[in-house]
Parts: structure tokens; C-alpha cells; sequence
């Protein structure tokens, strides 16, 4: 099984990427998801830049920032922006039913330390997020891409961990979850194979599920059809250059 050993010289890179690891479906909004994305977005909503963004300004004070890329429905995040208000959270999410159904959830909760990009994950790493600026990424229950041709579209690869590694701080943490054991084995292949992490777990596998992250929608139709679900936890590696942005 080969999981794309080789990585990008700078993995900032804003090359133009033909393989994409979503397909942005044709779900229709509802009339409340469609009234929450003209209410509810400029309050929560983050247009995309390609320049660096500084997160303190964007909340209006310093703390942990706290990203999700594929949030879904959103449910996850909100409950723990919630559950965390001394920490920030984004959102990253392609599909506009998923950021209307956020909206609704956020402003319901009346969430001040929560925003939202609706926009390619990868290029709001690569561009938006300054070097060492997240605390921890969340990568739960990504599209496995079953079948061997459509590996190339899986979002985690060596690229991928390349740039997740530029983005976090020294001793911050990458989290993955996913019920499709091969698409696990494939995620720590490429994440112990890489210099910039450490594997959490003490013998290089998975670690127990953190019973702070309620089960999403993805990990209960997955328990349904019997899958196991594989937790992984892997923190940015100290480096002598911690803080001098590359």
C-alpha cells in the first residue's frame, strides 16, 4: 500500500491542484439554511484570502485556535465551541447546506468564538493560516475514497501532513478519526513516516477514543454498518525554529 510518500519542497504552495479530495454535491439548501446564510454569515462567515490572516484579530482577543476541516452539518464543532468558550474554532466546509445548518446552530447557541470558511481546506491552510498559527486541526471522518483509483482524491497524504505541520505550533496536535480501517492504516503510514509529528499513541497505532468528541453523524452510520472506528492523535514535533515562521 503506498500512501504518497514523497511531499512538496514548500508545502504553502498555491499550485493549482487538478485532484481535489471532495466532490461538492448538489444538496439543496432549505429555506432556513438559505435564511441563515444571508442573516447569520456575516457574523460568522470568513471570506477567503490569500494572504495570511491574523486569527487573534478576527476574534478580537488571543487563545487556542482550534480548526476542523469537514465539519458537516457542524454539530461536532458547535458543541465544542460550546463546551470550550476560553478557545477559538473554525470551520472549513465545502458544501453550502452543511455552513447554512452551521449558521443555524451557532447563532441558536449564540457562539461568539466560532467562524466558518466556506471554501477548499487546503487553500485555507496553504493561505489564510499564517505558519505556526493553529493549536489543533480536527480531521473526522473524511471521505475514504474507496476504491484504489480514487486514492489520489484522499485529502491525507504526505502533502497534506506537510502543510498541517507548517500551520500548527510546536507541541500542537493533529486528531483523526475514520470507521474505514484501511483509510486508518493509510493515515498512520503516512503520519509516523513524517518528521514533523509524533505519534501520541505508545505503540505507534491508534489511541482511545477521546470521550470528549461526541459522535458525529459520519461515526454513527458507520457503527450502524458494524465498521470499526480508529481514533489517531499526533502532536507537531518541537523544532530548534519553533516561532520563527519558517
Amino acid at each position: 500500500m503506498s500512501a504518497d510518500p514523497a511531499g512538496p519542497a514548500d508545502p504553502a504552495s498555491p499550485r493549482h491542484r487538478s485532484v481535489r479530495s471532495y466532490v461538492v454535491r448538489g444538496g439543496r439548501l432549505t429555506a432556513a439554511q438559505h435564511r441563515a446564510l444571508d442573516s447569520h454569515w456575516p457574523r460568522y462567515g470568513v471570506e477567503f484570502t490569500a494572504s495570511p490572516m491574523d486569527l487573534d484579530n478576527l476574534f478580537g482577543r488571543k487563545a487556542r485556535h482550534v480548526v476542523e476541516i469537514g465539519f458537516g452539518n457542524g454539530e461536532h464543532l458547535v458543541e465544542l465551541a460550546a463546551a470550550h468558550p476560553e478557545d477559538d474554532f473554525i470551520g472549513i466546509e465545502v458544501h453550502p447546506p452543511g455552513v447554512g445548518q452551521i449558521l443555524l446552530k451557532a447563532h441558536a447557541a449564540n457562539l461568539a468564538n466560532l467562524r466558518v470558511f466556506n471554501h477548499d481546506a487546503l487553500e485555507v491552510l496553504a493561505q489564510t493560516f499564517a505558519p505556526q498559527s493553529l493549536d489543533c486541526l480536527l480531521v473526522l471522518f473524511p471521505d475514504p475514497w474507496h476504491k484504489a483509483r480514487h486514492h489520489k482524491r484522499r485529502l491525507v497524504n504526505a502533502k497534506f501532513a506537510a502543510l498541517a505541520g507548517s500551520r500548527l505550533r510546536s507541541g500542537g496536535t493533529l486528531q483523526l478519526a475514520t470507521d474505514w480501517t484501511p483509510y486508518a492504516e493509510w493515515m498512520l503510514e503516512v503520519l509516523n513516516g513524517h518528521p514533523d509529528f509524533r505519534n501520541l499513541s505508545p505503540d505507534n497505532g491508534w489511541v482511545p477514543r477521546d470521550v470528549a468528541r461526541n459522535p458525529t453523524r459520519f461515526e454513527r452510520r458507520g457503527e450502524r454498518l458494524g465498521h470499526a472506528v480508529h481514533d489517531l492523535l499526533f502532536e507537531r514535533e518541537i523544532s530548534p525554529w519553533a516561532g520563527s515562521g519558517y
